[in-house]
């Protein structure tokens, strides 16, 4: 984290009679931004730069000495003679430590001044002329008005670069910057790997983002002229405070300040899911994230090697099932999908899209087409040509675009499919009034009949009683029995790799090759039906990266529920083992934090429905084989629409050690409950202790009692599992310790939320001292002397206890 020093006083411009010095800064005519000297956390270091002043959470947006920090004397930032801001020691060697290197016009008097905008501008203090700006070079921060792109005559870039961490403003391994190869488009890379295309831009929005809508925040567009390409934003109110931010993990994410908050609301974050990753599915592949696998090939083209159109490789991407012939070929449309990496393109704006198709014919080099701009409405205007194989194609139910390509004149058929496709749509909207009509007289006669039936039995369509949610079908594909026991052996004992309080869970492989985790509803669970479907219907609704995968469900004889393998087991077989947690290195630590975070902020906000989890945990954090965590076990899981965002209940379902106060003594459950237990989990991953049993010689507090313990002595850090001594980054694990006690804190209302969290983790800000938490003395809440682990019931409303064994 970066601290701030106090500063005495502040001045309005620097120029070649003034100088700042440390403990002095500079501020924008309106007071919008603050340039001044700020610490690292432990002081060691010592940067120029410029944040945000009407907030109260410290944002730093711009350093200038980012590879280069103060470590000796005291520095000072002066403008020269010739025009050059320069940083350099007041009383040491006088060693440059950053500098402009620009120079003054016509002789005149330097004057550098911070504007309303964020940029910081050396002028000649004579005509005005602007001889250095920090606009020309950001960090990791797009201000509004700033331009990222190039100069097309001189070739200056304008990019953004990652902090190496949170704390350390050195540049890291990822960049996001406009790529000036074929049709722009902008890219979001790990050194020389290209994370995330953001396809090309339409006169609306980057065809990779669908949902960026038109807001009252401000607006966005891509300039292209003769001299210039950037991509920029303006405000639409000036009062307005908001970022484009690329965090040290290499996430791109846009964030809003909210003053009724006081904190900063994320506005959109990308890559969204697996579907953002570049080249997933590879040549003429598409991606559709509610698939499993999430790659396909488009209608017409076939798996270029047949064996991996069943596995979850697909970098080889696909081929065409017939072969063109130049000058024998049609071209077919795909339909409202996210249009190709451009870096390879050719365009023209004077087109239209007839024009467009013609030009592409001619030239047997050229695969697709598709119009430019579509912000006019209607097909377009401009053309759009892609002169390769075609990367990073996915499908959208709406705001996708039209592709063109270039296929075999013997696949006439897919012309008539498109066609079909279409004459569906037009009956369809036609019909509509009449089936809902009819549905509704059927919901109406039927809903009884439908709410007696029995899961079980069941087949064609897998119906769920869902009591007042009118989307009972879940869509969802079904497994006959004897596939299953032949996955699993007839479901022997060596496959059998856990067991939970749903019942126990195989390992299987299908006959196509995929791997499969099979969970079994045991007669003897301490679950039944109403878990089962809980687990479908919600699973079944929800895509994330970092939620597990539903594969489909088997009714017959059993109710058995198919997930994806997940190699890694859970992270409580790494995390409180004493050998295998030798391999969580700090790294692979706080991949897992961000990523149940991410996952949680998905099922609280992001999500279709307000999802609260009820029972995260170690056990319910899988692993799959790089690592990355994946929320699994939705059987407790509650569901909200509208700004609900909790209720009681009587009947308290879950895992002593992860329960929040209020919900354990008064049924009371929250979005804030689920904040509770990932506070648990912070907690336990950094430490690799558990909280439930934990014991320490000095105290009979639970682990959350000892962290707070630790950090009240101002000694955090003794938290910190030995194990990682060599590998763990102390300032992101004192970071992650203030956070996770941050989240378990007694009082719902004193927890922050899930998009909060995510903040934290992914930035420098400034973290509130979290207050004494909730169970810190677990013992003696629940009646135990020290030495014991029982499991023993508190009520205080005569609620239900029911714990649920580690899955």
């Amino acid at each position: 984290m970066i601290s701030a020093v106090r500063f005495c006083h502040a001045l309005d411009t620097i120029s070649t009679t003034v100088s700042i010095q440390e403990g002095q800064s500079l501020i924008s005519a309106k007071g919008m931004f603050e340039l001044g000297f700020f610490n690292s956390k432990d002081n060691s270091r010592r940067y120029v730069g410029i944040w945000f002043k009407k907030i109260t959470v410290r944002t730093v947006v711009w350093v200038a000495n980012r590879f280069k920090p103060l470590t000796g004397s005291p520095g000072v930032l002066k403008v020269t003679p010739q025009g050059s801001l320069v940083l350099q020691e007041m009383n040491g060697t006088g060693e440059i430590f950053w500098t402009t290197n620009s120079s003054a016009l016509n002789g005149g008097s330097p004057v550098a001044q911070l504007l309303d905008t964020g940029n910081l501008v050396v002028s000649d203090g004579v005509g005005g002329n602007i001889l250095w700006q920090s606009f020309d070079h950001p960090t990791d921060t797009l201000l509004a008005d700033m331009k990222l792109g190039r100069n097309m005559t001189s070739g200056f870039n304008r990019f953004l670069t990652a902090w190496s961490s949170p704390d350390d403003p050195y540049p890291g391994n990822y960049t996001f910057e406009l790529d000036p190869r074929g049709y722009p488009q902008l890219l979001l890379e790990q050194g020389d790997t290209i994370k995330m295309s953001f396809g090309p831009w339409n006169g609306l929005r980057w065809s990779a983002t669908p949902l960026l809508k038109p807001n009252s925040y401000f607006t966005y567009e891509l300039v292209l002229t003769n001299d210039e390409m950037y991509f920029h934003y303006k405000l639409r109110n000036d009062m307005v405070i908001t970022r484009l931010y690329l965090n040290s993990n290499g996430i791109l994410q846009r964030y809003t300040w909210i003053d009724q908050m006081q904190g900063w609301q994320l506005y959109l974050s990308f890559p969204i899911d697996d579907c953002d990753t570049h080249s997933l599915c590879g040549p003429y592949g598409s991606c559709n994230i509610n698939n499993s696998p999430v790659c396909g090939c488009l209608e017409g083209f076939n798996p270029k090697i047949p064996s991996e159109g069943d596995l979850t490789n697909w970098t080889a991407g696909c081929v065409r099932r017939t072969e063109m012939e130049c000058g024998k070929e049609i071209f077919v449309k795909y339909p409202s999908v996210r249009l190709p990496d451009t870096q390879l393109s050719w365009f023209k704006r004077s087109m239209n899209l007839q024009e467009c198709q013609a030009h592409c014919r001619s030239n047997c080099s050229c695969m697709a087409y598709s119009s430019l701009d579509i912000s006019g409405g209607g097909v377009g205007t401009g053309c759009l040509e892609w002169t390769s194989d075609l990367l990073d194609i996915r499908g959208y139910k709406e705001k996708g675009q039209d592709l063109y390509i270039r296929m075999s004149a013997s696949e006439t058929s897919l012309l008539q499919s498109t066609k079909k496709k279409h004459k569906v749509t037009i009956v369809a909207g036609v019909a509509s009034a009449v089936v809902v009509l009819a549905l509704a007289l059927l919901l109406f006669f039927g809903l009884k009949k439908f709410r007696k039936k029995d899961v079980s039995k069941t087949v064609k369509g897998f119906r769920l009683n869902m009591g007042q949610d009118d989307e009972g079908h879940i869509e969802l594909p079904l497994f006959d029995m004897a596939t299953i026991a032949a996955a699993t052996d007839n479901f022997s004992l060596l496959n059998k790799i856990g067991e939970g309080g749903f019942g126990p869970v195989y390992k299987g492989k299908l006959s196509n090759g995929q791997d499969i985790a099979v969970k079994k509803l045991s007669s003897k669970s301490k679950q039944g039906l109403e878990e089962f479907k809980n687990e479908v219907l919600y699973i079944t609704k929800l895509q994330h990266r970092n939620l597990v995968k539903l594969f489909g469900c088997c009714t017959q004889e059993e109710n058995l529920l198919v997930y994806e393998y997940m190699p890694n087991k859970s992270l409580d077989s790494f995390l409180f083992d004493q050998e295998q947690r030798k391999e969580l290195d700090w790294s692979k630590r706080f991949n897992i934090v961000n990523g149940i975070a991410r996952g949680l902020l998905y099922l609280h906000q992001d999500s279709r429905l307000r999802i609260i989890h009820r029972d995260l945990k170690a056990s319910n954090i899988l692993l799959d084989s790089d690592m990355n965590p994946k929320i699994s076990d939705f059987g407790l899981a509650k569901s909200f629409r509208g700004n609900q965002m909790g209720a009681n209940t009587n009947r308290v379902f879950g895992t002593y050690g992860y329960m929040s106060p209020e919900y354990v003594i008064d049924g009371a459950f929250s979005i804030k409950s689920d904040v509770f237990s990932y506070g648990v989990l912070i907690l336990e991953t950094v430490s690799g202790k558990r909280n439930r049993g934990f014991n320490h010689p000095d105290h009979q507090h639970n682990l959350l009692g000892h962290a707070w313990r630790l950090f009240s002595e101002g000694k955090p850090l003794d938290l910190v599992d030995p194990l990682m001594a060599g590998s763990c980054n102390m300032s992101e694990a004192a970071r992650c310790i203030q956070i996770g006690l941050l989240c378990v804190q007694r009082c719902p209302e004193d927890r922050p939320t899930m998009a909060k969290v995510v903040m934290m983790l992914g930035s420098e800000i400034e973290l509130p001292v979290p207050k004494e938490p909730g169970f810190f003395n677990e013992r003696k809440l629940l009646g135990e002397d020290s030495s014991s682990s029982s499991q023993a019931a508190y009520s205080a409303k005569e609620i239900t206890m029911s714990l649920l064994s580690g899955r």
